[in-house]
């Protein structure tokens, strides 16, 4: 049912604003609803966004990008810049350079890959060291990584970080280091003629300045599924993630040992308790009650068997053993002690909805029976000029959320402490979705894709300081 915009805005905010992202721990209401349009004014984001002579990206004023990789240029490792980027991180490089990892969400199809149209430039690798090597047409998802220098604004080195790995799409930093990069596809050579080994997993790319390509090892017990985004918290090691099927679940894994994935662990999917299998994805034709915004449910968790899936059934199984399911569970990232993660077309309208899960003080272990953590319901669109089909997520120095949508004409949008929308980017080049944005450590830059036409860019303007933590 469309609603009329005005209205729907009011009504929209009104929910939202109670339900506020509370990054502080606050919940306000959003006492005047203009702030949430998409040329806010006053001390919600950063004014109206100037149209780009150059027609590429609008921003605020005093904002300004630079294109710092394209797809098909040359790599400082002789290889070519792969098509598809999605996820990123960054982390401290030495000299005060910014070690940025990307994914490249691709499949076997040369054309976009770091080998050239017709996979020339192979034999420039150890074929060891790729997953997937196929039937000498390998798969070509993996990571690239990026050594930039903020003083100058430059790449200083990119290379070829990850491959034989498909369709990887977004992913986590590590406290330890690394990058985990997540295969949104389950598929099996008996699916493809190129592969040769089953896909669904993770895999870990250290952040290293060093040019040289990482052997790409399945960490197989966090389990085979469409992987989409994780996030760590660095008090415990667990890692959290999301899964991106329109009836996916929220799963968390305990490894062995912290900060050692490769060494196995538990995978558990979230239950929210007293109400097995809830259905949160608020859709207009479901029959069951639609999980409210603003309010903490406690949750338990429940252990996942068979975790490398055969038959892709690891939601089905979870499902049935009273696990909540979610839609298109997405963008995922760990600020302020909380879990923060984006459902793509959750929603009465299926325009998005954004949840938060505030782990156990005594998360992963017995004791969480008596203090369990907590899931909560923070924002639903209710209208498309506000938020529509949120992805990939960050939160940023000064305790916003910051969202790239995925969709035909997507905007980067901020999120308050106070619950307050407001537009950062707009994509007016092309239909190509925003992806991966991540600050640098320091908080000065704002890297973020755009996905179709290969871009990554570089953002800096006058940023608010302060900490999300």
């Amino acid at each position: 049912m469309k609603q009329n915009l005005g209205s729907s805005r009011r009504a929209f905010l009104k929910k939202t604003g109670i339900a506020s992202l509370g990054f502080m721990g606050l919940h306000h209401f959003v006492q005047n609803p203009l702030l949430a349009s998409s040329n806010p004014v006053g001390p919600v984001g950063y004014g109206p966004l100037i149209p780009d002579p150059q027609g590429l990206l609008s921003l605020p004023q005093g904002f300004s990008y630079k294109i710092i990789s394209k797809k098909g240029n040359p790599m400082s490792d002789g290889l070519l810049v792969p098509g598809a980027p999605d996820g990123m991180a960054t982390f401290k490089g030495p000299n005060g350079r910014v070690i940025l990892v990307r994914n490249h969400e691709l499949s076997a199809s040369p054309d976009k890959g770091a080998f050239g149209a017709t996979n020339e430039m192979l034999a420039k690798i150890d074929k060891s060291k790729v997953y997937d090597f196929g039937k000498g047409n390998p798969e070509l998802g993996g990571t690239t990584t990026l050594v930039y220098n903020p003083a100058t604004g430059q790449v200083e080195k990119e290379f070829l970080s990850l491959v034989g790995t498909t369709r990887n799409c977004a992913g986590g930093p590590t406290p330890w280091n690394t990058w985990i990069t997540c295969e949104e596809s389950v598929l099996k050579p008996e699916q493809a003629n190129s592969c040769e080994k089953e896909h669904g997993y993770n895999f870990e790319v250290p952040a290293s300045d060093k040019m040289q390509l990482t052997k790409a090892l399945p960490i197989k017990a966090m389990g085979r599924m469409n992987h989409e985004a994780v996030a760590v918290d660095p008090r415990t090691g667990i890692v959290y993630m999301t899964e991106d099927t329109s009836d996916s679940l929220i799963y968390r894994f305990i490894p062995n040992k912290n900060g050692q994935l490769l060494k196995g662990g538990k995978l558990q999917a979230l239950v929210v308790r007293e109400q097995k299998s809830l259905d949160t994805r608020n859709w207009e034709k479901l029959t069951t009650p639609p999980m409210p915004i603003g309010q903490p449910f406690a949750v338990d968790w429940i252990d996942i068997e068979n975790v490398e899936s055969p038959e892709n059934d690891l939601r089905l199984q979870g499902y049935d053993k009273g696990a909540a399911r979610f839609a298109r569970g997405e963008g995922m990232w760990f600020g302020n002690n909380e879990v923060y993660f984006a459902c793509t077309n959750g929603g009465k309208f299926s325009f998005g909805q954004v949840f938060r899960y505030t782990p156990s003080l005594h998360e992963g272990k017995p004791e969480e029976k008596k203090q369990p953590g907590k899931l909560e319901l923070f924002v639903e669109s209710h209208d498309s000029t506000i938020a529509n089909a949120c992805d990939n997520m960050t939160v940023s120095a000064w305790g916003d959320l910051i969202l790239c949508e995925d969709n035909a004409a997507p905007f980067v949008v901020g999120i308050t402490p106070k619950g307050e929308f407001y537009k950062l980017a707009q994509n007016i080049g092309s239909p190509s979705e925003f992806a991966g944005g991540v600050f640098s450590p320091t908080g000065e830059t704002y890297f973020v894709n755009l996905q179709g036409v290969g871009l990554t860019l570089a953002i800096t303007g006058p940023w608010r300081t302060g900490s999300a933590n």
